[in-house]
C-alpha cells in the first residue's frame, strides 16, 4: 500500500491501514484541513456558507472517495456542488462558473486503477501554490477537528458542467468550428474507460468530426496502463489505420493530458502536442500582423508573444516561439509552477511536454479539449496529413533515465559535481540542475524526486543516440560518487 502526502495533494492506493494507503480516515482528515485553510484564505461572515465544487474521474474507488469528501465538506458547513463524472479541466472551470471558493478533483490522473487522489483548487479553479498546499498538509497532520453544528451543515446540489466547458472552448476566436467541419475529419479516440469517453466524443460531434471510439465506456476498468505513452497505445494505433482515420486521440483518465497518433499509426509524440498548438497560435498572430500592419504585441494583446513550459520539456517549443519573434521562458516542473511563470511573462501559450496544453484565453489549466480543438483548427488550415505536419517542426528526442540511491544525502553531492564538471555551459538551478549545450541544441536535466530517493535524468538531442550518450555522461558521474 502507498500513501503520498505532498503540497500538491494526497494520493495513494485504495485500502490498508490509515497512513499506509488512501484510507477513509486520511480522506476525511485532508478534506477537513482543506476547509480550514480555505476559510483562512477567504474570510467570510459566519452567516455565509462556503461553496466547493467536487468532480471525479471514472475510477472504481470514485464513489467511495466522493461520498467521504462530500460528507466531510457538509460536516464542515460547506455547500457542495457535485459535478459527478467530470474531467479535471471541467472541474477547474466549474469553480469559476459557480463563483465557488474552491474545488476538489478526485483523480489519480495517469496512475493505475488502484490509485486515487484529492487535487485541491483555489477560488480561481487553479491548483494551490506550494505555501497553501504545505499549510493544508500541516493542518491535516495536527488532527485538531471541530465540525459544524446541525443547523450549520452544508448542502449538496448536483450539476453537469460538460456543455458549459465545451461552449467556452468552441467560443474561442482561435477555434474555427466551420473550417474543421468542412474538412470532414475522422479520428479514433482512446479514452481509457474514463471521463474522456463522455466529454471528448461530445466535443468532436459539435465540431463535425467523425469519432471511432476505443475504450470510451467510463467503467473505470482501464483497458491498459492509463498513461498515454506509445507503448500503451497499440490498440489506438491499430484503430487509426484500420478505420482510415486522419489521426488518433489519447487522453488520460482525467483528460488533462493529450497524446496524438499519426494517420499511419505512428506516435505524433507527447512533446509535440504543445509544440503544434503553439505553432498554430503564434502563426495566427504573425499572419494577422502582416495582414493588418499592426505590431505582434498589438495583435497578441492582452498576452505577449511568449511561451513557457517546464525544464524537462522539449526545446522544440522554444524554437517555434523564437521562429515567430517570440520569447520562451522555462519553469520548474509542476503545473502550478508553469502557470505562475506564464502569468509572469504574459504567455500566449504554455504547458508541459507530457501532452499538457495550457491556453490562458480559456483558463490556466492543462486541458485536452482545448488542445484538440486548436489542433483540429490548425490541421484544417494546413490541409496536410498529421505525419507531414510533424515533419515541419524541429526534431528532437528525449531520453528518460533515473538513478536509484540508498542514501538520499548523495543527491546533493551528485548535483554539485555535475555543476562543477559542466561549469562552462549554461546552467539553470531553479529545479535541480539543467545544463544546456547551446552550440548543439542539447540539454540534460537532473532533479530529485519528491517522493523517492532517486534522481530523474532527462536528456534531449537531435537523435536517440546523442540523447542516450548525454544521459550516460551524467550517470557515469553519479556512479563515481556512489562508488
Amino acid at each position: 500500500m502507498t500513501l503520498i502526502k505532498s503540497i500538491s495533494g494526497i494520493r495513494g492506493t485504495i485500502g490498508g491501514a490509515p497512513g499506509e494507503g488512501l484510507s477513509p480516515l486520511d480522506i476525511v482528515k485532508f478534506t477537513y484541513a482543506y476547509c480550514e485553510k480555505m476559510r483562512e484564505r477567504r474570510p467570510k461572515p459566519c452567516s455565509e456558507h462556503y461553496k466547493v465544487v467536487v468532480g471525479k474521474d471514472a475510477r472504481l474507488s470514485g464513489d467511495m472517495v466522493e461520498h467521504l469528501v462530500c460528507g466531510t465538506l457538509i460536516a464542515c458547513g460547506v455547500d457542495v456542488v457535485k459535478a459527478g463524472f467530470c474531467s479535471t479541466p471541467t472541474t477547474e472551470m466549474a469553480v469559476v462558473f459557480e463563483e465557488a471558493d474552491g474545488g476538489i478533483i478526485l483523480t489519480a490522473s495517469h496512475n493505475p486503477k488502484q490509485w486515487n487522489a484529492l487535487k485541491l483548487l483555489n477560488e480561481k479553479g487553479e491548483f494551490l501554490n506550494a505555501a497553501e498546499g504545505a499549510a493544508v498538509l500541516a493542518c491535516a497532520e495536527a488532527e485538531d477537528f471541530n465540525f459544524a453544528q446541525v443547523d450549520d451543515l452544508g448542502m449538496i446540489e448536483e450539476k453537469d458542467f460538460t456543455d458549459a466547458h465545451l461552449d467556452a472552448v468552441l467560443a474561442l476566436p482561435a477555434v474555427d468550428v466551420e473550417a474543421v467541419r468542412a474538412a470532414g475529419f475522422k479520428v479514433a479516440l482512446d479514452a481509457v474507460n474514463s471521463v474522456g469517453g463522455i466529454i471528448m466524443p461530445r466535443l468532436l460531434e459539435r465540431m463535425g468530426v467523425e469519432c471511432v471510439c476505443v475504450n470510451c465506456e467510463p467503467t473505470g476498468e482501464f483497458a491498459h496502463n492509463p498513461e498515454p505513452l506509445p507503448s500503451n497505445l497499440v490498440e489506438l494505433s491499430e484503430a487509426v489505420v484500420a478505420n482510415g482515420a486522419d489521426f488518433g486521440i489519447s487522453v488520460d483518465p482525467d483528460v488533462d493530458r493529450l497524446a496524438l497518433i499519426c494517420e499511419n499509426g505512428q506516435p505524433f509524440g507527447e512533446e509535440y502536442t504543445l509544440v503544434s498548438v503553439a505553432d498554430y497560435l503564434f502563426s495566427r498572430v504573425y499572419n494577422e500582423s502582416l495582414e493588418t500592419g499592426k505590431s505582434l504585441e498589438e495583435v497578441a494583446a492582452p498576452y505577449q508573444m511568449t511561451a513557457s513550459s517546464n525544464l524537462s520539456s522539449s526545446r522544440a517549443l522554444r524554437d517555434v516561439t523564437e521562429q515567430y519573434g517570440g520569447e520562451y521562458f522555462a519553469a520548474a516542473v509542476g503545473e502550478v509552477n508553469v502557470t505562475t511563470k506564464m502569468k509572469e511573462c504574459g504567455a500566449l501559450i504554455g504547458g508541459e511536454g507530457n501532452g499538457g496544453v495550457i491556453y490562458p484565453a480559456l483558463h490556466y489549466g492543462r486541458d485536452a479539449m482545448v488542445g484538440v480543438a486548436l489542433f483540429l483548427t490548425n490541421l484544417a488550415y494546413k490541409k496536410m496529413k498529421v505525419s507531414e505536419l510533424l515533419k515541419t517542426y524541429p526534431q528532437y528526442v528525449i531520453a528518460k533515465n533515473k538513478i536509484e540511491l540508498s542514501d538520499s544525502a548523495l543527491i546533493d553531492r551528485i548535483l554539485e559535481e555535475v555543476k562543477t564538471v559542466f561549469a562552462a555551459e549554461d546552467i539553470n538551478t531553479i529545479d535541480g540542475v539543467k545544463i544546456s549545450f547551446e552550440s548543439r541544441k542539447e540539454w540534460v536535466h537532473l532533479r530529485r524526486s519528491n517522493t523517492e530517493p532517486i534522481i530523474r535524468i532527462y536528456a534531449e538531442a537531435s537523435t536517440k543516440e546523442a540523447a542516450d550518450a548525454l544521459a550516460q555522461q551524467i550517470i557515469d558521474i553519479a556512479n563515481k560518487i556512489i562508488g
